[in-house]
């Protein structure tokens, strides 16, 4: 290695978030979701819940009313989210806190849904506020898919001033947190023949205040899981097409400018599958799959991002299923493989672009999963790597791809394995090819103390680790 050089890391056609953790499911740590689908996200999608005047706060509400017989999952006093324990009294030592800086270590943002009680104050606001500054780019959801009627703050407010609420609270936190970057998440158009979005009289201002718009769209989906079974003439599950769900998602959008004044902002769907219970887990690989590449297909420039919802659950909406017998153990299902396939694809991958040649001791800026600079190391391969391997001997905290697959390399770690960079894609014979070397946060947090800290982390990378490759076993066969 004579040279290295600056490579920029950017922004997808279109960005893969993922969902980790819900009502549904436990959350699943970031080292083995990277090993498992082989690349970062753009995003990591937490849920939550702030409902700090009710008197089992700050109990999750599924364990504070455990002996209760609920018939839907949306019973309870307040959401079955896991508890915000940050805020007003609270700390940022627990969740979500330690969960985002998981996520941010390994060179992803964080959506931070939480649903919220609209009686919360300003001075409740600020503080969350306050608790999301050291993060950098980070998505807030506040009371999603709000023109529905199942969540606590739909039953405790009116739309319209649910509405109002979420322009006050996307206002009073961005004061305390201009690093923050907020979704409203709404029913859209959901009707073929409707020219108007559900309750968009009372959401205008919201629309027209927010920073990023989005929709929740499964293209199947059994709403009364865990409580019934989607059998045949059942009321609480239904499937729409995959045509139908794209052709409503773009009227959102068109919908959306309209209330605007014709300017668009970025469209995104906050939660997406089709859900096995309803379609077997085959047909919801294929339906994924031909949503996906209906988005390619038709160049769907207006269409941001998605977020799949999720990667492991206790039902059928998840990447993995959780094991009835082991929760920490999750069953693989066929949309792995195929979601996996998705986002290597060109149309949803980041960018990279190798730009100039660099010195060390380089100095590295992480802005956010869209927006980092780091170095390309040029390397060479005579034949197929029987052993190639990274030797550090500093804490460095580092995300590195080679050959299309991703690693993270912990400030802990001193040796480093990149053989999977070729199980699935081998060579086939020399080759020549560029090592990325991104440093995220070590913390998970940045440093507040630095002039541009509320969005930019920055390291500096004194030496490159030992690389050793080898195209051949170390003792061959006799």
């Amino acid at each position: 290695m004579e040279k290295i050089f600056g490579v920029k890391l950017g922004s997808a056609k279109c960005a893969v978030d993922l969902g980790d953790g819900s009502e549904r499911g436990e959350y699943v740590c970031q080292d083995y979701i990277l090993n498992k689908l082989g690349r970062p996200h753009r995003s990591i999608s937490l849920m939550y819940c702030y409902y700090p005047f009710d008197k089992e706060w700050p109990a999750r509400i599924s364990e504070a009313h455990s002996d209760n017989e609920i018939s839907f999952q949306w019973d309870y006093p307040y959401d079955d989210y896991f508890p915000y324990l940050g805020g007003l009294g609270g700390n940022t030592d627990g969740e979500p806190f330690s969960f985002m800086c998981d996520i941010r270590r390994h060179g992803q943002d964080v959506t931070l849904t939480v649903t919220m009680d609209p009686a919360v104050t300003d001075e409740q606001l600020a503080a969350i506020g306050r608790d999301l500054r050291p993060f950098g780019r980070l998505f807030l959801r506040i009371n999603h898919e709000a023109t529905g009627n199942w969540f606590s703050f739909n039953r405790r407010a009116g739309y319209q001033e649910v509405a109002d609420f979420y322009c006050r609270a996307a206002r009073i936190i961005k004061e305390q947190a201009p690093n923050v970057l907020t979704v409203l998440c709404i029913g859209g158009i959901e009707d073929p023949e409707s020219e108007k979005m559900v309750r968009e009289k009372e959401f205008a201002q919201a629309v027209r205040e927010t920073d990023i718009w989005s929709v929740d769209k499964y293209m199947s989906l059994n709403w009364g899981w865990p409580y019934e079974v989607a059998e045949r003439g059942g009321t609480k599950f239904r499937r729409s097409s995959v045509r139908e769900i794209y052709e409503l998602t773009k009227k959102s959008f068109d919908r959306f400018c309209h209330l605007n004044g014709g300017a668009p902002k970025p469209m995104v769907m906050s939660e997406m599958n089709s859900d096995g219970d309803v379609t077997g887990p085959f047909d919801q690989a294929e339906t994924v799959r031909r949503f996906c590449d209906m988005l390619s297909e038709e160049n769907a420039d207006w269409f941001s991002a998605f977020t799949f919802y999720q990667f492991r659950d206790r039902g059928r909406l998840g990447l993995e299923r959780q094991d009835p017998n082991n929760a920490d153990v999750g069953i693989e299902q066929p949309v792995m493989q195929t979601y996996k396939e998705i986002i290597h694809e060109e149309r949803f991958m980041p960018g990279l672009a190798v730009g100039g040649e660099v010195k060390l001791p380089v100095k590295l800026r992480w802005g956010s999963s869209e927006d980092a600079d780091g170095i390309a190391v040029p390397l060479h391969f005579d034949a197929q790597p029987h052993f190639c391997e990274l030797y550090f001997d500093d804490d460095s905290n580092l995300m590195i791809e080679l050959n299309g697959r991703w690693f993270y390399k912990s400030p802990g770690a001193k040796v480093l394995d990149l053989m999977s960079a070729f199980f699935e894609k081998p060579l086939e014979g020399s080759a020549d090819m560029t090592m990325k070397i991104f440093a995220p946060p070590a913390s998970g947090e940045n440093d507040l103390s630095a002039e541009d800290g509320l969005y930019n982390y920055y390291y500096t990378l004194e030496k490159l680790p030992v690389i050793r490759i080898r195209t051949a076993p170390i003792l061959p066969e006799p």
